[in-house]
Parts: C-alpha cells; structure tokens; sequence
C-alpha cells in the first residue's frame, strides 16, 4: 500500500466541498424557499354569488390558480356574495379598499355607467362572448374600460374573462309564443336587458341571483332569467318554474370580471401581476371548458329529474329583441354620456372586420351534429 501524497489529499477536500455544495444546490431545487406567512400578500376577495353556483366555483377557481402559481406570496381569501358587501355594492367596495378584488360581471355597473353593460348586454353586432374577449384584448376595448372607471373615480384594475354561452330567454309559467306574452309581465333581469324586456312590455325588477327564486315563489315575479342550467338548478328555479325557454339577444355574449383594488394591484411585485394575468386567461380557458362539461350535463338533469320543458325561443321574439336593442343603444348613445358611442364603435368596427372572416370561414358544426344525433 503505497502513501497518500500531498495531492490526493488535496483532491478529496476538493470531492467533499463540491459534494456538500452540489448537495446543497440540489436541496435548493427539491426545496424551494417557502414564502413565511408574515411575508405573503393576503387579499379579502368577494364573489357576486351565492356559494352553491357554479359561478362562485369559477372565482375559487382563479383565487386557487393564483394561489397555487405564486407559491404562497399571494394568498387570496374567497368569499361569497353578501359575506361583506351585497353584490351590487362589489365595486365601491373594491375601489374604496374594503375588499382587495372581487369577481362578479360589468353588466351588475349599469348604474355607474351604462357603457359598462355593453360587455355583457345585447347581441354584440353578431359576436359570441369570445369575440367579445377577443377585441377586449386586441381591439381597444380594454382602454376604453380602463378608461370609463378613471372618468368614474374608481380606483380598481379590471380584467374581462371567462366567454359565457348564450343566456337562455329564461324560466316561464307557460312557453313564450310571441312579444305579446312580455306584456305586464313581472320579469328579471339585469345591464341593459333591463331597457329591452321594459320595451317589450315587462315590469322589470332587477335582483341578485340570490333573491330572485324566493321572488318567483312569492309571486313577486312572474318569469325570471339568470344564466345557464348548472346555476339555475343550483339555485331552485326547477322548483318554481317548469317552462325554461332557450335562446335571446338580451345577453347572448357576456363575460365575467376579475375586478381588483388598483392600488393594491400596483403595489405588488412585477412578478405577482404577471401570476395574476396569467391566471386570468388559464382560469378564461378552464371556465370555458368546464362550462361545456357541466351545464350539458345540469341541462339533461333539470329534464329528466325535475320534469322541466325545454322550448327553443321563437324567432319572432329573437327579431323584436334585435329591433328593440337597435332603439335602446340608439337612445342611450343620444344622451349625454360619450362613452356608450365610443365603445359601440369600436365593438361594430372589429365586429365587422372579425365577424366578415369567422362566418365566412366556420361551418355550421350543427349540420355535423344533426348528421349524427338528430338525422
């Protein structure tokens, strides 16, 4: 056995220092720093919904994404509708600071400013809710939102996401034949639906989702809409109603809103808004796609479980509703407000050009689906 020289003594404090910092730096990737709890951001953050709707799963779903993606530095406590503020009161909250952010639909503004409905109300030129989306991002809608909640004083960050289908004309004591029917009768809904079913002849009374299945059940309303066959059977209108009409123009494009205080969204870091955009538009993507999933399946139970009736709007209602939203914007954009004009514009302008392509290019998928489930 020969002697251990100089060298190789040197060469093994040379193996077991770089194997202590090689087992360190691999410490560090299989154990990444846990944000202290002292360190984290924690924002209050209230739905519009009531717990049990779908639409307050999709706000835990964006406050799970942001969660999740930021490692614990930003930390948002969800809340439901009314566990603060009422859900009309959500945008005074935020901007003013009581709550950090909420999750709701611009259409519930319609009082601060009538141009806010426009991202929700009416047939959006031909558009579906992702279009919508679509010149929200890339044909200057979001400026002119940003734009209308300065002019307002508010103080908060808007961000539109998640495409909704097509709003069904909504729940009735008999099936809908003709504009004839709306008259006298005490109807719900919300944004600008409100000028079109009061033009159509309803008594209209606007209610959270919350309020209006106790309304119907005391007569306090006779028909009512909502949104889709997962939040309507989630809140009870099975048990009050039996006719649920499909199809309208009242809001067939709608979108939800991410809506935060702006001053404690500039306060965070550069990296943190970048978590929170992008779990704006994952969350947009995922809603859409669980959209598809669960209300397809709601819509056979509310059939075959609590005998509903399910009758497709006539197309002479569809036509009075297009004629009468006509009336309505041409109205409100006479009036002293700029913005309801400027958003119009802009909505028609990429409308036109993005609308001359997709219906050019697009087949008609129910001709595929009739082929095979319908023939």
């Amino acid at each position: 056995m020969t002697g251990i020289t100089e060298k190789d003594v040197s060469r093994r404090k040379f193996l077991k220092t770089g194997g202590v910092a090689a087992s360190a730096a691999a410490g560090a990737l299989a154990m990444p720093n846990v944000v202290r709890a002292q360190d984290a951001v924690v924002w209050k953050f209230q739905s519009t919904w009531p717990a049990k709707d779908i639409f307050h799963e999709f706000a835990g779903d964006f406050a799970k994404r942001v969660n999740d993606m930021s490692g614990g530095a930003l930390k948002i406590d969800l809340l439901p509708s009314g566990a603060v503020v009422k859900a009309f009161d959500l945008l005074d909250a935020v901007s003013t600071g009581t709550l950090d952010g909420g999750h709701g639909v611009l259409v519930y503004w319609y009082g601060k400013n009538p141009a806010l409905a426009l991202w929700g109300s009416g047939p959006a030129f031909g558009m579906d809710s992702n279009m919508v989306l679509a010149w929200n991002k890339y044909g200057g809608g979001q400026q002119l939102l940003d734009d209308i909640y300065k002019s307002l004083n508010m103080n908060v960050v808007s961000f539109p996401y998640g495409p909704m289908p097509t709003e069904p004309l909504g729940w009735y004591k008999k099936p809908v034949e003709s504009v004839d029917d709306f008259k006298g009768l005490k109807f719900r809904t919300v944004g600008l639906g409100i000028e079109v079913y009061t033009a159509m002849g309803a008594a209209v009374n606007a209610l959270p989702g919350s309020d209006i299945v106790p309304a119907l059940d005391r007569g306090l309303l006779d028909a009512a809409e909502f949104n889709n066959p997962s939040s309507d059977k989630a809140l009870g209108f099975q048990d009050v109603a039996k006719v649920y009409m499909m199809q309208s123009f009242h809001q067939s494009a709608e979108t939800f809103e991410i809506l935060l205080n702006k001053s404690k969204f500039n306060a965070l870091s550069d990296n943190l808004k970048a978590i929170v955009r992008g779990a704006v538009e994952a969350c947009s993507a995922d809603m859409s796609w669980k959209a598809h999933d669960r209300y397809s399946q709601d819509y056979i139970s509310l059939q075959s479980d609590s005998g509903v009736q399910v009758f497709k709007t006539p197309d002479t209602v569809l036509d009075a509703q297009l004629k009468i939203w006509d009336e309505v914007v041409a109205k409100k954009a006479g009036e002293d407000n700029p913005w309801f004009q400027k958003v119009l514009d802009s909505m028609k302008a990429f409308a036109e050009r993005c609308g001359n392509w997709k219906y050019d290019q697009e087949v008609d998928f129910r001709r595929a689906f009739n082929h095979y489930f319908r023939a």
